[in-house]
């Protein structure tokens, strides 16, 4: 039964590189294909196990915290649209992309990318370079929202498990800061050597001479940013309160924002309708494969910190990060209490209560399990979500962006990989 969430996994990860007729088909029948594999694996559920009707409604209560969030998110940063003014100097670029990192973490790498991929394409326009796209991927869409549950969506998964709101704050700043300063001065670096090879004609920057200003339309959604942020910390106690009052705020955004802002930002539901479908899909096939990781999760033979990075890593820059990431999270959960029995709660308990015992015992084992997913998922187009929503807007804009093998062979294994072993080695 591991086997449909093994072929949503490959189909997810391989069908968008495809030729052009197979792509086209997947593109067509996706939604039939997820929904249908899902739908298989509840049915076995709910039919063959003794508790499957609580597994098959434990996995759809989570898969609707999790979609509330993402997807309001999405409607209420596609209503925020950023207009910058300005010469786009390496420098400026470099503070642009720190902004971007930061806003990551408020907004996700989805909205984040979706409200600043336009406009840091606009602002380079007529010296756009591959790396350009490459390390706003890098930097906006993965490494930058590595420290709130809101950032990336491993990390609300997490949340939803009960790792608390601001713990990786508290624990994974100094990786963080290490992570981004590294990428930020690199690409500085290679922005700064790419303008002086520039022809003439090119380094005459698009706004050259221009004074420096940043236009925010869409304002009102700063108001509903800062309700759905405090919406986040509703108790789950109450069944259904958190998603009903994410979906109210992304319904009121969508309302209230300006139809020029919406189409300024070409904002449509495709891609958060994807999202839905797919990830529909992996919550519902998952269900076996962390049954067979919390039964035979000593077998694997991860057992240190690194080596959970590490594995998180390779395994999420190849597939989604986010499935990779709970599957792992259960293996640290499964290891550490076969290990030490006497921490944990014995019995049915709330995940919640395992959680807490899990941070008491092996809270480097959680640490490296959030940071490998957050940041390997930079290291192709399909570690995450947003990375190809990127890849196929600067595409559309006309933009410089490497082919699928390009960005891995130039870009992700040659500048960033070394960075996260740095970071693993220095820190694991």
């Amino acid at each position: 039964m591991i086997a449909p969430f093994g072929l949503l996994i490959l189909l997810i990860a391989v069908m968008p590189l495809s030729s052009a007729r197979w792509k086209h088909l997947w593109e067509k029948h996706h939604p039939l294909v997820a929904i249908g594999l899902g739908l298989a694996v509840a049915a076995w559920y709910l039919l063959r196990q003794p508790d499957g009707a609580a597994e098959v409604a434990g996995a759809l209560h989570e898969y609707a915290s999790f979609i509330a969030l993402v997807g309001s998110l999405y409607v209420v940063a596609g209503g925020l649209h950023v207009g910058v003014r300005g010469s786009a100097t390496p420098w400026q670029n470099t503070r642009f992309l720190a902004f971007g990192g930061i806003a990551a973490n408020f907004i996700g790498t989805t909205g984040a990318s979706m409200v600043l991929i336009r406009p840091w394409l606009r602002m380079n326009a007529g010296r756009t370079a591959p790396h350009h796209v490459v390390f706003f991927i890098f930097v906006v869409s993965n490494c930058g929202g590595g420290l709130t549950p809101i950032g990336d969506p491993p990390l609300f998964l997490g949340f939803l498990r009960g790792v608390p709101f601001f713990w990786l704050v508290q624990n994974a700043w100094p990786q963080w800061l290490c992570v981004m300063g590294a990428l930020l001065a690199l690409f500085w670096w290679i922005d700064r050597r790419s303008l002086r090879r520039a022809p003439l004609a090119k380094r005459a920057l698009p706004a050259h001479g221009e004074p420096e200003r940043v236009v925010l339309a869409g304002r009102i959604n700063l108001l509903f940013l800062a309700a759905l942020i405090a919406a986040v910390f509703l108790p789950p106690s109450v069944t259904g309160l958190r998603e009903g009052v994410m979906i109210a705020i992304a319904l009121a955004s969508y309302r209230f924002t300006p139809r020029g802002v919406h189409a300024t930002n070409g904002f449509s539901f495709g891609p958060i309708r994807e999202v839905a479908v797919l990830f529909f899909g992996i919550f519902l096939t998952m269900m076996p494969a962390l049954e067979g990781v919390t039964r035979h999760g000593r077998e694997f033979g991860v057992e240190q910190p690194m080596e959970y990075y590490a594995t998180t890593g390779v395994l999420s820059a190849m597939l989604d990060n986010a499935p990779t990431y709970a599957t792992f999270f259960q293996l640290a959960q499964t290891s550490t209490r076969e290990r030490s029995p006497e921490d944990f709660p014995q019995g049915r308990v709330e995940q919640a209560e395992t959680t807490r015992a899990l941070l008491r015992s092996a809270p480097e084992l959680v640490l490296a399990t959030s940071l490998g997913a957050v940041f390997f998922g930079a290291m192709t187009y399909i570690g995450n979500g947003p990375n190809f929503m990127v890849k196929a807007i600067a595409e559309e804009a006309g933009a410089p962006t490497p082919s699928f093998f390009g960005y891995l062979l130039r870009y992700a294994l040659p500048i960033l990989l070394p960075i996260l072993l740095l970071v693993g080695w220095l820190f694991m």
